[in-house]
C-alpha cells in the first residue's frame, strides 16, 4: 500500500515545492492537491459556507501548486484529489493535466469530482442536476484531446470540432483519471470512463471497498481496479489494507513549514517500514 498526502496549498502553509520535496525525502509515495475555484458567500441551500474551513476560500489554484511541486520533485507522483470538473472548461483542463504531466516527466494523477456546493457550480454555469453528466462529457472530452492529435467531441453539454492542443501527456494514453464519489452508482462512472477510484473516508467505505475489489473490472480485463482512499487515519491503514486499498492519503490542514515538518516526520516513524 502507498501513501501520501493531501493540503490546501494557501500563503500561511508550506509552499507546495517546499512540501512536495519534503514528502519525498521522507518516502511518501505522493501528494494531491484538492480544489475549489472560490466559494459561494450565499447559497440557498441549507449547509452553511460562512462556516468552511478557511482554506476552502483561500487555497491556491491545483495546478499553479502541482506546477511548483513537480519541478520541485523527481520521483514523487502528483496530482488533484479532486479536480471539480464541473466547474472548469475542459478544453483549458486538458491542456493543464497534459502540461503538469510534462513538467512532471509523467507523474500527473487526475482525479475529478463532480462537486458538492450547488451555488459553486452555478456560478460556473453547471446546473447541478446535471453535474454527474457534465463530469463524464468533460472526461470524455479532455480524452480525446489527449489521444487524437485533432480533437473533436460533440455530446449534451460539450461541443467542439477539430481542435488541436499540445502538449499531449507523457503518458499514454492519459494520466490515470481517478474518479471520486461514495454513492451507489460509483462503480459504473469508474468503470465507463475512470481508471482508479477514490472515495473519502466515510461509515461503511471499507466495506463498498471490499466490494468494489471483488466485482469492478473494466471491460476486457480480470484485474482488480485501484482504489486510493480520500483522507485516511493513520490508526486505521491495517483495516485499510485488508479491505484493498492501494494508497492511502492523508488530509492535513495547510500547517506552517516547521510544524508540518513535524507532522511529516511523526507519521512516517509510525509507519516505519510500510513507506518506500
Amino acid at each position: 500500500m502507498k501513501f501520501g498526502f493531501i493540503m490546501f496549498p494557501t500563503r500561511e502553509a508550506i509552499p507546495p515545492g517546499e512540501f512536495g520535496a519534503l514528502l519525498e525525502d521522507r518516502g511518501f509515495e505522493s501528494l494531491f492537491m484538492p480544489d475549489h475555484t472560490h466559494i459561494p458567500a450565499v447559497t440557498p441551500e441549507r449547509y452553511d459556507v460562512l462556516n468552511i474551513a478557511p482554506e476552502f476560500k483561500n487555497g491556491m489554484d491545483a495546478f499553479v501548486a502541482l506546477g511548483a511541486i513537480a519541478q520541485a520533485t523527481t520521483t514523487l507522483t502528483i496530482g488533484t484529489a479532486v479536480l471539480l470538473v464541473s466547474e472548469r472548461d475542459p478544453i483549458i483542463t486538458a491542456k493543464e493535466v497534459a502540461s503538469v504531466d510534462v513538467l512532471s516527466g509523467g507523474r500527473m494523477q487526475f482525479g475529478v469530482g463532480p462537486g458538492w456546493i450547488y451555488q459553486e457550480m452555478r456560478h460556473h454555469g453547471t446546473d447541478p442536476a446535471d453535474r454527474f453528466r457534465v463530469m463524464r462529457e468533460r472526461v470524455e472530452a479532455m480524452q480525446h484531446i489527449w489521444t487524437h492529435d485533432v480533437a473533436t467531441y460533440h455530446g449534451e453539454f460539450v461541443n467542439f470540432d477539430h481542435i488541436t492542443s499540445w502538449p499531449k501527456p507523457v503518458q499514454r494514453p492519459h494520466p490515470p483519471i481517478l474518479v471520486a464519489g461514495n454513492g451507489p452508482r460509483v462503480a459504473e462512472r469508474v468503470i465507463a470512463y475512470g481508471d482508479e477510484w477514490i472515495p473519502m473516508l466515510r461509515p461503511g467505505v471499507l466495506d463498498h471497498i471490499t466490494h468494489f475489489k471483488k466485482t469492478a473490472r473494466k471491460p476486457g480485463t480480470d484485474e482488480p481496479i485501484p482504489v486510493t482512499l480520500f483522507g485516511g487515519d493513520l490508526a486505521d491503514v491495517d483495516a485499510y489494507a485488508a479491505a484493498g486499498v492501494d494508497r492511502v492519503l492523508f488530509w492535513v490542514r495547510p500547517t506552517p513549514s516547521k510544524a508540518m515538518i513535524e507532522i511529516v516526520d511523526n507519521i512516517a516513524i509510525q509507519l516505519g517500514r510500510r513507506l518506500r
